[in-house]
């Protein structure tokens, strides 16, 4: 298949194969015709509320089917795909709906309060909302949590209904193309002339330094990664997917959406991990690849809730280490555990390469490294002052250049500068290449704090916690823990003629930000250490205890 984006890759698997199961939600089947018909209504909708290519439409909600079909109908418009985390607090939300410039979000229903909380700060017009159990089945085949059965009586006041806008659509009060139309006809319809090199996608990353940032990753980034990444994994249109990663993380799209588009494939699709529902859906679907984290196979195997299903369907789950490793130990377990399923260290990659620079292939695993480089991406690593290539094995900055690199950062021309050179990559990752072209990560310069695999930027909670009344100055540094591979802990002045408490700020902490970036350990300064024009050392953060703080 030559080069066009993935949404025409579905319109293409619509046709040849219509009736083939492309996402399956608790039981709930959609196929790969109806998830076509379904974007292109959603794609009219997008365009009666003024949505143009180039503009991005925020995406705030957990994993669902209406994600799926938000994302594709978004980039059908020639629009921007722009992912939110649904952990977001008011704060954290304004602050990228406000860089977006976004006039339209699509959210559950849930997270509605947070929206309109926020709004104020941004400048949406539209608000589209939706219910996880809009798409619910009435027999799940999989246990779905409470936030999914879950179904409130009344639409959000101020927001579209998705589901009842899409059934106005197909019924005819807006115009819309059937999946049946040809081509040419459904592009005229949506009016849109989409290069492959446009803009498809906003991921916030911190990048190297700073307040999270608009990575913009285009339908070439998007194709190229998944046409690779599947063919180093040994992946075909039979295989069928597990998604339970979240997909507004760019892993978590490349393997439980972009992979198996682009394959036409099947996804068996979860709203977050439950280890019962996991093994359930296993049974009852027969996934044959799953990439998952670590910590997960463990949270299955020593359910004694998770015995004596058949799992024998799976033949490769690629892990990522965050919490745990992916050992041969691991490995070997989950085997025998599964009835012979390979494990595997999945591999490495960043939101500005649109990840998966190296995979590991299952028929080459090499134990403590991140795999192979991907046919077509460059590495080079090179000593972290000079910039000059370092000897094989000689640990140094990765640098990284392929098809898949991103264009910048959204509106930040300085700080895209400062991370592509010369069409290269500097991701602030420390590791080294082996002879036989295996990349190993060492470790990070950049000071982005990883807790339990989420990406934490010092600057993003230091700039909430500011907000408290009794804080002066605030700076957070990462540090080791044993569960979490690392935590947060803020180093606090407080404001003249004020009191805090540890507890007390970390309590409003849990009111104001995402769980993950509360910090766990809080001491008080003085002052803090400063740099002549005004920057904290944050390398010159030292704990005097770390005794998390209880409440």
């Amino acid at each position: 298949m030559g080069d066009m984006p993935l949404h025409e890759h579905l319109r293409l698997h619509a046709r040849n194969t219509p009736d083939k199961a492309a996402v399956i939600w608790y039981g709930r089947t959609i196929s790969y015709a109806e998830l076509d018909a379904l974007t292109d209504r959603c794609a009219a909708l997008l365009k009666d509320l003024g949505v143009g290519k180039g503009e991005p439409v925020a995406l705030f909600m957990q994993n669902c089917a209406q994600y799926i079909i938000a994302h594709f109908a978004i980039q059908k418009l020639g629009a921007i795909v722009s992912p939110c985390s649904p952990l977001f607090k008011q704060f954290e939300l304004a602050y990228q709906l406000r860089d977006l410039g976004a006039k339209v979000i699509f959210a559950s229903a849930d997270l509605v309060p947070v929206v309109e909380a926020a709004r104020q700060e941004t400048s949406l017009r539209h608000v589209i909302s939706t219910q996880y159990s809009d798409f619910l089945p009435a027999a799940p085949t999989y246990t779905p949590p409470p936030e999914v059965t879950h179904r409130s009586a009344e639409i959000p006041t101020g927001t579209i209904d998705l589901c009842q806008a899409l059934e106005r659509i197909e019924g005819g009060q807006a115009a819309a193309p059937t999946s049946a139309e040809p081509q040419d006809e459904r592009d005229e319809h949506l009016a849109v002339h989409i290069s492959m090199d446009d803009t498809a996608l906003l991921a916030y990353t911190s990048g190297t330094t700073g307040r999270p940032k608009g990575a913009m990753l285009t339908y070439r980034n998007a194709v190229f990664k998944a046409k690779q990444g599947a063919i180093a994994s040994g992946l075909t249109s039979d295989d069928v997917h597990l998604a339970i990663p979240p997909l507004y993380h760019i892993s978590g799209m490349l393997c439980g959406i972009n992979i198996p588009i682009y394959l036409g494939g099947t996804i068996v699709l979860h709203y977050r991990f439950n280890a019962r529902s996991t093994v359930e859906s296993i049974q009852r679907h027969r996934p044959t690849y799953w990439k998952g984290i670590a910590p997960m196979l463990p949270a299955i195997m020593d359910d004694p809730h998770c015995q004596g299903f058949d799992l024998s369907s799976l033949r490769k789950c690629p892990a990522t280490s965050f919490g745990i490793r992916t050992t041969p130990e691991l490995a070997e377990r989950w085997r025998v555990f599964s009835g012979g399923a390979q494990v595997y260290e999945a591999g490495y990659g960043l939101t500005e390469t649109h990840t998966f620079d190296s995979v590991t292939s299952p028929d080459a695993v090499r134990w403590g490294t991140n795999g192979r480089l991907l046919p077509g991406v460059e590495c080079r690593v090179v000593d972290i002052e000079t910039q000059e290539p370092v000897p094989a094995g000689h640990d140094g900055e990765i640098l990284l250049r392929s098809p898949g690199c991103f264009k910048g950062y959204w509106n930040q021309p300085e700080k895209t500068a400062e991370t592509l050179v010369d069409g290269w990559v500097r991701t602030g990752d420390i590791g080294h290449l082996d002879p036989d072209g295996y990349l190993t990560l060492s470790g990070r310069i950049k000071e982005l704090i990883k807790v339990s695999g989420y990406s934490v930027f010092p600057e993003d909670v230091e700039s909430i916690l500011a907000m408290h009344p009794a804080v002066e100055q605030a700076a957070v540094i990462g540090v080791e823990d044993a569960s979490k591979g690392q935590v947060v802990a803020a180093f606090i002045v407080i404001r003249q003629g004020t009191e805090l408490e540890a507890a007390t700020l970390v309590a409003w902490c849990r009111e104001n930000m995402s769980a993950y970036k509360v910090p766990k350990i809080v001491e008080f300064r003085d002052a803090l250490p400063m740099t002549p024009s005004g920057k904290v050392k944050r390398n010159q953060l030292n704990l005097d205890r770390h005794e998390p703080v209880t409440n």
